[in-house]
């Protein structure tokens, strides 16, 4: 003999497709959102060394910035002693070389008098 399913609504079989999107919906912007985005700041770290910053390498190693590849950077860890690292292996920048400051260039709405 069958029995016949309650009467009572549609929607029960509605609400666990709707908690499990909520689920994903929450562990996006918990978990992924905030990983992307320091993904993106160390990229833009990492892509902003220049030879005389002082940095911090993912094992702890100090050490300052001689030369800039592509994929590598050099690096002084004491006086006549250089290493050759992967950028990613750059974990932080302690402080950066004092750089030029860039020219300031007038806009052609601006008039001098």
């Amino acid at each position: 003999m069958l029995y016949a399913a309650d009467g009572g609504g549609g929607a029960g079989g509605f609400t666990p497709i709707l908690m499990i999107a909520l689920l994903f919906g929450v562990m996006y912007f918990m978990m992924i959102r905030p990983q992307q985005k320091r993904r993106r700041e160390a990229e833009a770290m990492q892509s902003a060394l220049a030879p005389g910053d002082e940095v911090v390498t993912i094992g702890g190693l100090y050490g300052s910035v001689i030369g800039v590849d592509d994929d590598t950077v050099l690096l002084e860890v004491a006086p006549g002693v250089q290493s050759r690292y992967a950028r990613p292996a750059i974990a932080r920048v302690v402080s950066q070389a004092e750089r030029p400051a860039e020219p300031v260039t007038e806009d052609a709405d601006t008039v001098k008098e």
